[in-house]
């Protein structure tokens, strides 16, 4: 064995000095530069020797011996990960668990995404004509519970350029665990929820839920809808539904329900329930999709609210830019009508005119500049569905690294 490789595994298992004055091996004297070493690694069950009371320090070791060697090591407790790599055949005949070990090596881990925005909006609405200038920061961190469950928190950083006084705001956004009971996938905590493809809501939720299947999958869920920017969504202090969705070749067919209960206060007494179908296909680098959605709200019939009760929406995408792929491209077009009823928090980045329901289209397109760096530019023409002369012409653009 040689001088490094002994000095190493004793220090990974705690040698600082001479612990056992026993001996064990005739050709390993006091004095002897392993003699410490030798020795607690011998006490420690690590090393046993040639069975003729010598340890061989000169003798060359096969791999199957050292794969032994590290093998007891590890579990000791030692930290060895490098030997674990390297002798990762010879361990797994013995029955090691290296993939084990390797998960408890790096059982936490830490990315993030920072979003450069600028709007320009020109509107015939309520916040007029302006411009929106900031920095979104986030950092994900994602930490391994066990084989089947792990743990993920989200810190947001939202920096204000759009005035003087330099606004700043940092949020513990997202906090949940993802893991699985059976064959059935759970998601429960503070996490995105992603309802009817984004069309009704796509923001914070605190709340549960289970997915099971693939071709044909459903989805239930229950919680609060709190987007927590009750200025331009609706809050749902309780919802509960699901969906449906079946993959037939190239077409993608979904159909769901939710009920929402006290929106925007908790004893409102207005409630909201939404149906929904959708299809979408691809053909080539194209895709294709559309929605069909109806509300129900309780409470009030003669308000604004009441009286536009459904909608729908089309998508058409080509290509896509890949965040992995420097050089890739592709360009999009949605169009929306949606009554008021249909939706809390929409997935656009329009004035989707919460509360009035909202008609209009958005075209744009994406190209990654560089591995991990997309740059997206969309443009947006949307009107109130109340109010014709209400309207909001946008430019959005970011640019979103991710690392």
């Amino acid at each position: 064995m040689k001088k490094s490789l002994v000095l190493a595994m004793a220090m990974a298992l705690g040698v600082t000095a001479s612990a056992y004055a026993a001996n064990p091996f005739s050709d390993v004297p006091a004095g002897h530069w392993a003699y410490d070493s030798v020795n607690k690694l011998a006490a420690a069950g690590i090393v046993d020797g040639y069975g003729n009371g010598t340890f061989g320090g000169d003798r060359l070791m096969t791999r199957y011996e050292m794969a032994q060697i590290v093998a007891k090591a590890m579990a000791k407790g030692a930290n060895v990960d490098r030997l674990a790599a390297e002798f990762a055949d010879e361990l797994d005949s013995l029955g090691v668990r290296v993939a084990a070990l390797e998960k408890k090596s790096d059982n936490v881990k830490i990315t993030g995404e920072a979003r450069f925005r600028y709007v320009d909006q020109k509107a015939k609405a309520n916040d007029g004509d302006g411009y929106v200038a900031d920095l979104r920061s986030r950092i994900w961190l994602t930490g391994q519970v066990n084989e089947d469950w792990k743990y993920t928190g989200m810190i947001e950083n939202v920096q204000n350029f759009a005035n003087d006084a330099g606004d700043e705001d940092t949020r513990f956004q997202r906090a949940y665990v993802e893991g699985k009971l059976g064959g059935m996938a759970v998601t429960a905590g503070r996490y995105n929820a992603f309802l009817a493809n984004g069309n009704i809501y796509d923001d914070r939720a605190d709340g549960v839920e289970l997915n099971y299947g693939d071709k044909v999958n459903v989805m239930l869920a229950a919680g609060k809808a709190d987007p927590g920017n009750s200025n331009q969504d609706f809050v749902a202090n309780s919802y509960a539904g699901g969906e449906l969705g079946a993959i037939l070749g190239a077409v993608d067919l979904t159909a769901g329900y939710y009920n929402f209960k006290d929106i925007n206060d908790k004893y409102s007494g207005i409630d909201n329930a939404i149906w929904f179908v959708g299809v979408g296909t691809t053909f080539g680098d194209f895709g294709l999709n559309a929605m069909y959605l109806k509300g129900d709200v309780s409470g009030d019939k003669n308000n604004e609210f009441a009286k536009d009760d459904d909608g729908w929406t089309a998508g058409l995408t080509w290509k896509g830019a890949e965040a992995a792929e420097a050089g890739t491209y592709g360009l999009f077009a949605n169009y929306y009508d949606q009554g008021a009823q249909t939706y809390l928090a929409h997935t656009t980045d329009a004035n989707s005119f919460v509360g009035e329901g909202f008609k209009g289209y958005g075209v744009g397109a994406n190209y990654t500049v560089a591995k991990n760096m997309v740059l997206t530019a969309v443009y947006y023409d949307t009107k109130s569905k109340l109010d014709s002369s209400d309207k909001d012409h946008r430019i959005w653009t970011d640019l979103t690294i991710t690392f």
